[in-house]
């Protein structure tokens, strides 16, 4: 029966004598996937040239005034009129701007924000402060003008508030004084019996805003903590890129010694992750306010809360425990795999050995990521600036001509104004009638796809180019002299020449199932208030199963571009081979390969730890050596995290040499032994070293290794029958 169940994946490969591993004389694979990948790449060159000649970037840079002027454009009266002062602030809490995005209130180009707290009544009773109120009014306001006429034709704000730059606009200052919100200084709002001014619908409207000018101000802070700590951050990225190299050159001289090394440190930094954290909590203990409850708490804009709170720490603690727990018990029942896998791991050391510029892969496959990434970056910006300034009638109160169109600069003598005396015609949005402009949003959906696309791309491209460069070495009758003279260079040329279509064949699968889990995200969030849950449920539900896919084709991708390296067949074809011959396989697969790359994922979270704890000792201050050079910071967390996640995708990035590299020899192994038996006329291709160590469970135990080559064995000896009957 089990014969009869791994017939069902296919014929096993049959010995070849002109088998010598990848072969030379192939053909184009996948020809007419080619001549469409061609096709979109120009198209999507064509919409980059389009966005480009029509967009404007300034438009993201430099905020727009009502009628649509740049503020600090150079050449113009409002060169040096950087800022954007809103007259009243508080509209842009109105419903309408997630519809209009714009502010239904004036706005103005300034050369700074307000800092005094004055309203025009105030203003106007002394002349040197009316001076410097009409900073922030438009253009005509004159001392003769009464305080009626000047509110009634909107060109001065009613109050100014003391305010911040952020992002080239003026926001109000807030501060809390007492547990009051307040604008600004305690003393800008009092008169001197104390009592505040008459401000009290400012005060109210600002206590409205308080969670958005908040998280406005948390967003300030990480960003001032990113330009104070951004030399350190690169510092800590490069340590983390010499420590990956490190490792793996460790690897290739002491395969053994390092593995069991990374094991150990890495239990180490978990162990002293869960003392630290002990520590912390019981220095707690007695602290007043330090036995809140995080739900008692609630949100917090600073962070440094949670780190005062006795259950923060409990809960670092018991999850560092748990990780711990698992990763020893992973260690004590697979202690005889993990032998075998190092074997593996040794074998993967020799390979990389011989082709040394495989390491510095990771390089280029960055350096193609980052031109995708920068060309879908600035496409998308001058897309989504390449709209035309629209002027809408804003107005207080009722209207039939509230929300439309409007041209300023004939508004005064329009229609439009006759019937809505105080209705004013700002500016909108950029957007467009023209045919351009109804597809933009298809053009930008293109982009995205396109994206996905040509990003899938360059990860295939590096996956098939090692992938191709280890199987002539495994293949090799001898090593390293059957070898190509440059590996890496020839397998990547293969790869291009040969196989573009195949490339672009998978990741196309791949894209297209990433882009309809974003439209699900898409979905999911239009859908969060929604009430319906059968929805929610089965929106939930899609998400899940296309998660799953998507795994599942980056795990059959990833194999079906190892055996169009080999043996140059279509993608189809090699997924199915693949597939199949990992299916015939897949007591092997579940206590080989994977034993391998959990030892590799080790090795990843070392790097990371090790930089992670560097990083948390310097930024935050616990040794003294480095309080004079580090940086003073609002959120030591910040450069903490980004240097813990930016060290995961460079060890990723190296690391992911040795995964292609045990993934592609663990491969060319199952069909060494499908293709041959080790004997004189069919000799293995497996170096003597990895023959020993996978066949030598044969003769110690019934481990599901012997069952394995058992079924092999017999497997072959029944189609040897076959065909001699044959």
């Amino acid at each position: 029966m089990e014969l009869e169940e791994k017939a069902k994946y296919g014929e096993p490969k049959k010995y070849d004598p002109t088998f010598k591993g990848p072969i030379h004389n192939r053909g184009c694979t996948d020809i007419v996937c080619c001549i469409l990948f061609a096709i979109a790449i120009v198209g999507y060159i064509a919409v980059g040239i389009l966005a480009w000649s029509q967009g404007d970037p300034r438009k993201v840079i430099y905020p727009t005034d009502s009628r649509g002027q740049f503020c600090g454009q150079a050449g113009t009266p409002l060169e040096n009129k950087r800022l954007l002062f809103y007259f009243n602030i508080m509209k842009c809490a109105s419903p309408m701007v997630l519809l209009e995005f714009q502010c239904p209130t004036t706005q103005i180009c300034v050369d700074k924000c307000p800092t005094k707290f004055m309203t025009l009544v105030q203003a106007y009773s002394n002349k040197k402060d009316f001076e410097y109120y009409k900073n922030f009014c438009q253009e005509g306001v004159t001392d003769s003008m009464g305080i009626p006429d000047i509110l009634k034709a909107r060109l001065c704000p009613a109050i100014l508030t003391p305010s911040v730059p952020f992002t080239r606009r003026c926001f109000p200052a807030l501060g809390q004084n007492g547990g009051v919100i307040t604008v600004g200084n305690k003393s800008q709002f009092e008169d001197e019996t104390g009592r505040i001014r008459d401000a009290k619908d400012l005060v109210d409207g600002v206590k409205n805003a308080t969670v958005v000018m908040e998280a406005r101000q948390v967003v300030m802070k990480i960003f001032e903590d990113y330009t104070q700590s951004w030399y350190w951050i690169l510092i800590g990225l490069v340590i983390a890129l010499l420590l990956s190299l490190l490792f793996l050159i460790l690897l290739r001289f002491l395969a053994g010694i390092m593995v069991w090394v990374m094991i150990a440190l890495l239990i180490l930094v978990i162990g002293y992750g869960i003392f630290h954290c002990y520590m912390e909590y019981a220095a707690l203990k007695g602290e007043p306010g330090s036995n809140v409850t995080l739900q008692e708490i609630g949100f917090q804009t600073d962070f440094t809360v949670y780190l005062q709170i006795r259950q923060t720490w409990l809960a670092f603690m018991i999850i560092l425990a748990i990780v711990e727990v698992v990763i020893i018990l992973l260690l004590i029942f697979l202690r005889k795999r993990i032998l075998i896998a190092i074997a593996l791991i040794k074998e993967a050391s020799r390979t990389i050995a011989h082709m040394m510029c495989s390491l510095f892969y990771p390089l280029f496959t960055f350096l193609l990521l980052a031109i995708v990434i920068a060309y879908w970056g600035v496409t998308a910006v001058f897309l989504s600036t390449s709209n035309e300034p629209i002027y809408k009638v804003f107005n207080e109160t009722a209207c039939e001509h509230s929300r439309e169109v409007c041209e300023p600069a004939n508004y005064s003598t329009s229609d439009q104004q006759r019937a809505c005396r105080d209705s004013q015609c700002l500016f909108a949005f950029y957007g467009g009638e023209t045919v351009y402009h109804k597809y933009l949003i298809a053009l930008q959906f293109y982009n995205v796809f396109l994206f996905f696309w040509c990003a899938n791309f360059v990860i295939g491209l590096g996956q098939m180019t090692l992938a191709g460069a280890f199987a002539s070495y495994y293949w090799a009758v001898v090593k390293p002299d059957d070898m190509p003279a440059f590996p890496v260079f020839s397998s990547l040329g293969r790869s291009l020449r040969y196989h573009t279509g195949s490339l672009a064949f998978g990741s196309l699968i791949l894209s297209i199932i990433q882009i309809i889990r974003v439209l699900l995200e898409y979905l999911d969030h239009k859908l969060k208030g929604a009430q319906n849950k059968c929805a929610r449920f089965m929106l939930c539900c899609l998400k899940c199963c296309f998660w799953c896919l998507e795994k599942f084709i980056k795990f059959l991708n990833r194999n079906a571009y190892i055996m169009v390296a080999i043996h140059g067949k279509n993608f189809c074809a090699s997924a199915k081979d693949a597939f199949f011959l990992l299916m015939r396989n897949m007591i092997r697969v579940a206590v080989l390969d994977k034993v391998t790359d959990f030892l590799l994922f080790l090795g990843k979270l070392l790097v990371v730890g090790l930089v992670g704890v560097f990083a948390f000792f310097f930024f935050s201050g616990r040794v003294k050596a480095f309080e004079d050079t580090a940086p003073t910071l609002n959120y030591y967390w910040v450069p903490i995290l980004t240097v813990v996640v930016g060290s995961y995708l460079i060890a990723n990035g190296f690391f992911s040499v040795y995964n292609m590299c045990v993934d592609t020899l663990f491969l060319c192994f199952c069909e060494d032994l499908e293709r041959n038996d080790g004997s004189a006329a069919r000799p293995y291709f497996m170096s003597p070293t990895l023959r020993e160590i996978l066949w030598k469970s044969k003769a110690e135990d019934s481990s599901s290794f012997s069952a394995q080559q058992r079924e092999d064995e017999e497997l072959k000896q029944r189609q040897t029958k076959e065909e001699d009957v044959s």
